[in-house]
C-alpha cells in the first residue's frame, strides 16, 4: 500500500515538475542563458538583474507594479472588509445583489472590464459625451484611476473570503471578554478580529497576487494610456523585434520575487499561532433586523455600488456594441456590428469553438489530476507531498503571462522535434497550460472538500475490503459532488476567459474568443469588439449554466425522491 502511494505521489509530482516548475525556471534562466542556448551563456549578464533601477523602461514597469499592487490590495481590502461586514451583519432587501455582483465580477476576465471602463471614460466615451461628466477621462487614465478600477476588479475574491470567516461568531470567547470588563468594541478588536487574521491575510495575498500578475487590464489601458507594468512589458520583450529574452527574463525574476515576499510576509504574519475556533462555543451569525430608514439607505448603497462596479462596464460595452463608430459622441444605432459577429463563417464563432474545446479538456484532465493531487495531500502518507503542496502553490501564484513564455522556451526546443514533441504553435501546448493553471484552482476547491471526509471513513470501509475505486465511487465522490461541480466550472470558465496563456501561445490560424476579443479591441473596432464580448460571453455563460444543471441534475432528483 504505502510502494503503491509514492509510486502514485511521484507521478504526480512529476508531472507538476513539467507542468510549472520548468517553464518558471526557463524564463528566469533567460537571464545567463538567452534562448536556452548553451553558446550564448554568459554568467556576467547576471548585472542585469540591477539594471531594472536603471534603465528607463524596467524601472517603471517594476514600480508601476509594485505601486499599483499595493495600493489596489489596500484599498481592495478595506473595501472587501467593509461590504462584508454589512453583509453579514445587517438585513436589507438588496443584501444579496451583493453576493451576485461579486461572483460576476470574479468570474469576468479584467481585460473585459477594462474595456467597458474605457468606453465610459474616454475623451468621446459615455461619461462626457452623454452624461456630461466632465475630468472622467482625466481621472481614469491616471494612477489614482487605475487603482479604482483595479480594486472594482479585484475586491471579490477577498470578498468571499472574508465574508466566510465573518459568518462564524466566538460567542463563548466574546461573552468571556464581556464578562471581564470589554466594551464591544474591545470584544471584536481583540477576540473576532484576530480570529478572522487568516482571512484577511489570504485576502490581501489574493488581490496582491491577481494584480501584481494582470496582464489583460494593463494590455486593455495601455492602448489608450501609457502605463506599462511588468506582465505586459514582458510580453513585449517576447512579442516585438527584436526578441528581447534577458529582459524577460530579469523583468519574471522581479514579478516572481514579489510574489514570494509577499508569500514569506503572510506566513510571517501568521506564525505558528492557532486560529481555529469552530467548537460547541461557536455560532453561526444571523443579521438582524435595522430601522427601514437605515434598511433603506443601505439598499440605496448596494444598488449604487453595484451600479458603479458592475452596471458601467457591462452596461457601456452593451451600449458599444451597437453604435457605428468608435466614437459615443457620434452614435448612431446599428445592428452590424452583430450581424458580422454572427456571420456563421465568421472568425468569431471558430474562436468560441476553439475555446469551447480547449476549456472542455483542460477541465476534464485538470480534474482527474486536481483529484489526484486533494487526494495525496489530504490522505496520502506520501513524504513528499508538501512539496506537491508547495507545487499547485506556484502555479497559482505564477502569472499567466510568465508561464506561457516558459512553455515556448519548453516545449520549442529542435531536440523535441524528432520525438515529436515540439509542441509549439500546435492547440496541444494550450491545453497545457490551461491544465497548469487549472489544476491549483481544482485542486484547493477539492482539498476543502476532502477535509470534511474523515480519514477514518476511508479507513474503515479499506478494512472491510472495499478496494481503491469501490472507496472513490461510493463514499468521496458523492460526498465531494459540489465541490466537484464548482472545481470543473471555475477551471471550465477560467480557461475561457486567459487572455494572457492564449494571446501568448494561440497557434497561427487558430483564434480564440479572448484573442479575438483582444485583437479588435486594439484594431480600434471598438463596436465590433463590443458585441463579440456581448455575445461570446452570453454564450459561455449559458453554456456554464447548461453544465451546471446537467452535473446536479442527478443529486436534484435524488433529493426530490428522498423528499
Amino acid at each position: 500500500m504505502k510502494l503503491r502511494e509514492n509510486a502514485a505521489g511521484s507521478l504526480i509530482l512529476a508531472i507538476l515538475v513539467i507542468l510549472v516548475l520548468l517553464p518558471l525556471l526557463t524564463v528566469l534562466i533567460q537571464v545567463v542563458c538567452p534562448g536556452l542556448s548553451l553558446n550564448e551563456l554568459d554568467l556576467g549578464n547576471l548585472s542585469l538583474v540591477l539594471d531594472v533601477f536603471v534603465r528607463p523602461l524596467w524601472k517603471r514597469a517594476f514600480l508601476n507594479s509594485a505601486s499599483l499592487s499595493l495600493y489596489t490590495t489596500a484599498a481592495g481590502l478595506i473595501l472587501a472588509g467593509f461590504l462584508a461586514h454589512i453583509r453579514v451583519k445587517y438585513q436589507f432587501p438588496l443584501a444579496k445583489l451583493l453576493d451576485v455582483v461579486s461572483w460576476i465580477l470574479m468570474i469576468m476576465p479584467s481585460f473585459i472590464l477594462a474595456q467597458g471602463w474605457v468606453f465610459f471614460a474616454s475623451g468621446n466615451g459615455i461619461a462626457k459625451s452623454w452624461l456630461h461628466i466632465e475630468g472622467m477621462n482625466n481621472f481614469l487614465f491616471s494612477f489614482p484611476g487605475l487603482v479604482t478600477v483595479m480594486v472594482l476588479c479585484k475586491y471579490p475574491m477577498a470578498y468571499v473570503a472574508i465574508k466566510s470567516a465573518l459568518e462564524w461568531y466566538p460567542a463563548r470567547l466574546v461573552h468571556a471578554a464581556r464578562l471581564n470588563g470589554a466594551s464591544p468594541f474591545k470584544a471584536w478588536t481583540s477576540v473576532q478580529l484576530p480570529l478572522c487574521m487568516p482571512a484577511y491575510f489570504s485576502a490581501a495575498m489574493l488581490i496582491f497576487m491577481d494584480t501584481v500578475g494582470d496582464y489583460g487590464m494593463s494590455s486593455t489601458i495601455t492602448a489608450v494610456y501609457s502605463f506599462p507594468t511588468l506582465p505586459y512589458t514582458i510580453y513585449s520583450a517576447i512579442c516585438t523585434s527584436p526578441v528581447r529574452f534577458d529582459m524577460a527574463g530579469v523583468l519574471s525574476l522581479y514579478l516572481v520575487v514579489m510574489i514570494v515576499i509577499a508569500m514569506i510576509l503572510q506566513f510571517y504574519m501568521m506564525g505558528r499561532k492557532r486560529f481555529d475556533f469552530l467548537d460547541s462555543g461557536t455560532e453561526q451569525v444571523v443579521a438582524r433586523k435595522v430601522s427601514k430608514p437605515v434598511s433603506g439607505l443601505l439598499s440605496a448603497a448596494a444598488g449604487i455600488f453595484s451600479l458603479i462596479a458592475l452596471g458601467i462596464p457591462i452596461g457601456s460595452s452593451f451600449i458599444m456594441s451597437f453604435s457605428n463608430s468608435f466614437s459615443i459622441e457620434r452614435f448612431t444605432f446599428t445592428l452590424d456590428n452583430y450581424k458580422s459577429v454572427l456571420q456563421p463563417d465568421g472568425a468569431l464563432l471558430a474562436g468560441v469553438r476553439n475555446s469551447l474545446s480547449l476549456a472542455a479538456v483542460a477541465a476534464v484532465v485538470g480534474l482527474v489530476l486536481g483529484f489526484a493531487v486533494a487526494y495525496t495531500l489530504t490522505y496520502s502518507q506520501f513524504k513528499l507531498k508538501r512539496l506537491i503542496d508547495m507545487m499547485t502553490l506556484i502555479a497559482m501564484a505564477v502569472p499567466g503571462v510568465v508561464l506561457g513564455i516558459g512553455y515556448i522556451f519548453v516545449w520549442n526546443q529542435k531536440w523535441l522535434q524528432p520525438l515529436g514533441l515540439n509542441l509549439y504553435g500546435k492547440p496541444e501546448i494550450l491545453i497545457l497550460a490551461s491544465v497548469a493553471s487549472a489544476v491549483p484552482l481544482i485542486n484547493r476547491v477539492l482539498v476543502g472538500g476532502m477535509s470534511k471526509v474523515p480519514q477514518e471513513l476511508m479507513v474503515a470501509s479499506q478494512v472491510q475490503g472495499a478496494r481503491l475505486g469501490r472507496r472513490l465511487k461510493t463514499i468521496l465522490l458523492p460526498l465531494l459532488h459540489s465541490s466537484m461541480v464548482s472545481a470543473v466550472l471555475a477551471a471550465f470558465g477560467g480557461s475561457v476567459f486567459n487572455l494572457a496563456i492564449t494571446t501568448i501561445l494561440y497557434p497561427p490560424n487558430f483564434s480564440t474568443l479572448p484573442v479575438y476579443i483582444s485583437d479588435s479591441y486594439n484594431d480600434l473596432n471598438f463596436g465590433y469588439a463590443a458585441a463579440a464580448t456581448i455575445v461570446g460571453g452570453a454564450f459561455i455563460i449559458g453554456i456554464m449554466l447548461l453544465l451546471e444543471f446537467i452535473l446536479n441534475f442527478g443529486k436534484r432528483n435524488k433529493n426530490a425522491d428522498n423528499t
